[in-house]
């Protein structure tokens, strides 16, 4: 079973237990997601679900890290002119584990049963 779902501009192929690098987004570390912008889901024999945007189904996340990517180093130049900057840039990310892919109950009762246990992520 896997899903496909959009987050940050970006979109995602996972199955359960995969660890993805998304664009950040503010959910402390420690924390469980659910992502609601599921575009696809593929249950195996029971076929498959897509969106028209999105399906009704969820993806359920723990917030594994936040942190930054490897520093890039931009320089530009015109040559004749002596004009020339150099800067650095690092892309902050988050580090998602992906717990279950399912109905918004069912992700619910894999994060432990709670229903303020998990945060929809904001985008």
């Amino acid at each position: 079973m896997y899903a496909i779902f959009e987050t940050g501009g970006k979109q995602y192929k996972v199955e359960k237990g995969d660890v993805v690098y998304i664009e950040k987004i503010e959910t402390a570390e420690g924390e469980n997601v659910i992502f609601d912008k599921v575009l696809y889901v593929d249950n195996g024999k029971r076929g498959a679900k897509v969106g028209t945007p999105y399906t009704t189904s969820v993806v359920g996340a723990k917030v594994l890290k936040q942190g930054k990517g490897k520093k890039l180093t931009v320089f530009t130049y015109k040559p004749k002119k002596n004009e020339k900057r150099k800067l650095g840039h690092r892309q902050p990310y988050t580090k998602v584990e992906i717990v279950a892919i399912g109905t918004k109950a069912t992700v619910n009762k894999a994060f432990g049963g709670s229903e303020e246990n998990a945060e929809t992520a904001a985008e």
